[in-house]
């Protein structure tokens, strides 16, 4: 099941973000500064439980990238990687306000349900 969320940033703008755009954005968040593709995966499946793709990483990563929503820099040479460098990934401040959105509608729709609702299931 997918859901999209619609946050606006601002008074004009209006910004879709989907539930794996989410998750990838919580997790950025949650690895502050040492985020990059495999990172971000295993974090992920650790807190999910889900196996995770790490195509659909990168392209969720470039996504929120082109939507302001994360920035991007190349770490430096290791040896460790063949003297490859990773593109780490930090959450932006627009980044944060659509998450603070996304939490504030969910926590609104949530306290709208009757409790009687909760006992039939």
């Amino acid at each position: 099941m997918h859901y999209i969320h619609f946050c606006k940033l601002n008074n004009m703008q209006r910004i879709n973000l989907g539930e794996f755009e989410e998750l990838v954005l919580l997790v950025v968040a949650i690895l502050d500064g040492k985020a990059y593709g495999v990172s971000v995966m295993q974090e992920i499946e650790n807190q999910s439980g889900r196996s995770i793709n790490i195509s659909a990483v990168h392209a969720a990563l470039r996504r929120l990238e082109s939507k302001g929503f994360v920035t991007s820099d190349w770490s430096e040479a290791t040896n460790e990687r063949g003297g490859r460098r990773k593109r780490i990934f930090k959450i932006s401040a627009s980044g944060v306000r659509s998450l603070e959105q996304i939490r504030e509608l969910r926590n609104n729709l949530w306290n709208q349900i009757p409790k009687l609702s909760f006992k039939l299931a």
